[in-house]
């Protein structure tokens, strides 16, 4: 075998070509969608795209790419934002796209499990389990176009975490794909297995740097048959964690969302956003979004409005509206997740995304707001997020023309701040490329050592998503 890096690539090309269809190997324009991610905030330069249809073909590709020693890059929905789906800017790298692998297996109602494959988009999932009466709990802005290997990968958070938990909670078995092409079958749905270490778990959140998630069985609970929506005006963020705490004591786990969102966001939101209205009369400092949901199918409602009737009296908030249809429902959520999309209007919006103790989320917000003004009046701090869980996506809306120059130190700055409180930079979003390096000062030594052997050991030729999560270079043999 040639040791020349082209040639490599040739044989390795014609090889796929050979196992999945000239058809599924992309190139050119073809390819081009593959090289961009969803958000287009990063671009690279692929080799190639390989499109299988199976797990047999994702196996062989994956043995091939070993024997070749070529770099292949797993993808999704291409819906991240830490930039680990897409390949780097070399054009060495195979991107290894799964949307093929777009079927649901089965689907177990008595057992509350679905097994999908990788490719299948997670509203789909969704779908198929509210066919079954079932819901599939994990909930994204993204869910109409991101997939469910993807959001294993990453270990996707999203709205509903405060009560069904990250993705990590809801998978019950995986099928990977290893680095030498091995098939490891960990697909059963069993709630309790004590049988030596739980493997999966290894690859959930491991962005594909360790195995190539192809199938999965997802837990399933009983679906909500009274919701309530809530839109509550507050003065601050300190007021947020009191009605927080406050609800929490009065609902426990019946609350399955409560989002934080700022005036600035709400008023984006509605005058950038086509058909959106603000929830109550007038504009307010800061806003929550809280949903309540439980299996019954009435008293649900009484109970909230009464719950809300005593707020108002104890001053803990100063307007509100509880959805009284699903389009004022939908309304909401509207607001709620076009905050990026409202604010990319008015500029260029650096995004990221952190998790603190939640009573310490009122200071990250102060202390982001202090240091953002020192960058002039034009670079605005944009929270909102899961007040439930810690998680806020702590973004900052600049001038387009100054975003590649602002983007770094922002982030030094918020991480600085971040760091202070004892909390993460990577709250649901991942590491990737993008937040690669930032972690290595951050975790400790004992950690970073055990995670590269980690990677050392599973994929000893480094040809698994190199450079993301943790830097592993093809070698070469």
């Amino acid at each position: 075998m040639s040791n020349n890096l082209d040639d490599r690539l040739t044989a390795f090309k014609e090889a796929a070509i050979s196992l999945i269809g000239e058809a599924h190997v992309l190139t050119g324009l073809d390819a081009a969608p593959f090289e961009i991610d969803f958000w287009k905030q990063y671009a690279g330069k692929a080799a190639f795209v390989l499109r299988p249809a199976t797990t047999a073909e994702v196996s062989g590709i994956v043995e091939l790419a070993a024997h070749h020693r070529i770099a292949l890059v797993p993808q999704g929905g291409n819906t991240g934002l830490v930039n680990g789906g897409i390949p780097d800017g070399s054009g060495h790298e195979v991107v290894l796209s799964l949307q093929r692998m777009n079927h649901i297996r089965s689907i177990d109602s008595a057992g509350d499990y679905i097994t999908v494959e990788a490719g299948v988009i997670l509203a789909d999932v969704q779908k198929a389990a509210e066919s079954a009466d079932r819901l599939f709990p994990l909930a994204l802005g993204a869910e109409g176009s991101c997939r469910i290997g993807g959001n294993i990968a990453t270990n996707a958070g999203g709205v509903n975490v405060l009560r069904y938990g990250m993705t990590r909670e809801l998978v019950l078995g995986l099928e990977v794909v290893l680095a030498n092409g091995n098939i490891l079958d960990l697909l059963k749905p069993l709630r309790k297995d004590n049988t030596g270490y739980d493997l999966k778990h290894l690859f959930i959140g491991s962005e594909g740097t360790l195995g190539i998630v192809t199938a999965a069985t997802l837990r399933l609970v009983a679906p909500a048959r009274e919701r309530v929506t809530m839109w509550l005006a507050i003065e601050t963020p300190e007021a947020a964690v009191h009605l927080f705490r406050q609800l929490r004591g009065v609902f426990g786990d019946l609350i399955s969302s409560f989002e934080l969102v700022s005036s600035y966001g709400v008023e984006a939101a509605c005058t950038h956003l086509p058909g959106v209205r603000r929830p109550v009369s007038d504009p307010h400092p800061w806003h929550v979004l809280i949903e309540l949901a439980w299996t019954f199918t009435e008293g649900l409602r009484e109970r909230a409005e009464a719950v809300v009737a005593t707020l108002f009296e104890e001053g803990r908030v100063i307007d509100g509206a509880i959805a009284e249809t699903e389009a004022q429902r939908a309304m909401m959520w509207r607001i709620r997740e076009g905050q990026s999309e409202a604010t990319s209007k008015i500029g260029y919006v650096v995004r990221s995304d952190v998790t603190v103790a939640i009573v310490d989320i009122p200071l990250l917000i102060e202390r982001c707001e202090a240091f953002t003004r020192k960058f002039g009046p034009d670079v605005v701090v944009l929270p909102f997020g899961h007040i439930g869980d810690g998680n806020l996506h702590m973004n900052f809306v600049v001038p387009r023309e100054r975003a590649a120059l602002l983007a770094p130190p922002l982030f030094d700055n918020l991480f600085s701040e971040v760091d202070r409180l004892q909390g993460s930079i990577s709250a649901e979003h991942g590491v990737g490329r993008a937040k690669r390096d930032a972690i290595i000062s951050r975790k400790p030594a004992a950690a970073m050592t055990l995670m590269r052997d980690l990677k050392s050991m599973l994929d000893p030729n480094g040809i698994l998503n190199p450079d993301v999560v943790v830097s592993a270079p093809i070698k070469e043999r």
